[in-house]
């Protein structure tokens, strides 16, 4: 049974979110606040965190900062006011696997949990060929969700791995955002949804190149390829 943990200063809507997970076959807690939502996600006791942005005294964003700081590789699904883009592009930036925006219904919060979760579990070993996957200096291991780049570990969150693995298993060929955003994030493409081009810039930074010197290339108004060297 998957644990979640529940970061918001909304005690009403904790105990309703609670309540409802658990109905879902999850095991549920909650916190009021940041500083005992980031103690609780560096605990190693919890499968994914959802955190809210706007709470008082330690918000959303600096907790996600302080968890990410500790090399911490928890899912974190943010809460985020609708249609606040800032929040989300930084929530995305410092690591965060995915983002809702509030007010969400809970049967909502908990497809995109089941989605994070479905893609950050180890594939069966029947369901695709075994072994590392290479594409010149970038080796993948998806049996282990490891990567290394020059020989260099490389430290990914979930859904940047998942990105990656769908472009280096598609090397030399176009990948569209439709393709990316179901296969990578588990869900259907939203409109105006910047999350791919955040995480994959995130990518890019780690291989250490931008745009032009990094092996991801975007081609414009279609998605995006992984070039082999």
């Amino acid at each position: 049974m998957t644990r979640v943990l529940l970061v918001d200063d909304d005690v009403e809507l904790g105990e309703m979110l609670t309540e409802y997970l658990e109905r879902e076959g999850f095991s549920a807690m909650a916190v009021a606040d940041g500083e005992a939502g980031v103690r609780c996600a560096l605990s190693g006791e919890y499968g994914i965190v959802v955190l809210d942005v706007m709470m008082p005294r330690l918000n959303g964003i600096e907790a996600l900062r302080r968890i990410r700081a500790q090399d911490s590789r928890v899912p974190v699904l943010m809460l985020t006011a609708k249609g606040d883009d800032v929040d989300r592009i930084v929530g995305l930036e410092l690591g965060a696997d995915d983002y809702v925006p509030k007010p969400c219904t809970p049967r909502e919060l908990v497809a995109r949990i089941r989605a994070i979760l479905r893609r950050t579990q180890l594939r069966e070993p029947a369901s695709l060929p075994s072994g590392p996957l290479m594409a010149g200096s970038l080796t993948i291991w998806p049996e282990k969700r490891s990567a290394e780049w020059n020989g260099e570990l490389l430290e990914l969150t979930s859904t940047e791995f998942n990105l990656l693995e769908v472009l280096v298993r598609n090397a030399g060929r176009v990948v569209s955002k439709k393709e990316l955003s179901e296969q990578g994030l588990g869900r259907p493409l939203a409109r105006y949804d910047r999350s791919i081009d955040v995480h994959l810039s995130s990518i890019r930074h780690k291989l250490g190149g931008g745009e032009g010197r990094s092996p991801i290339q975007t081609v414009r108004g279609i998605g995006y390829q992984y070039v082999k060297e």
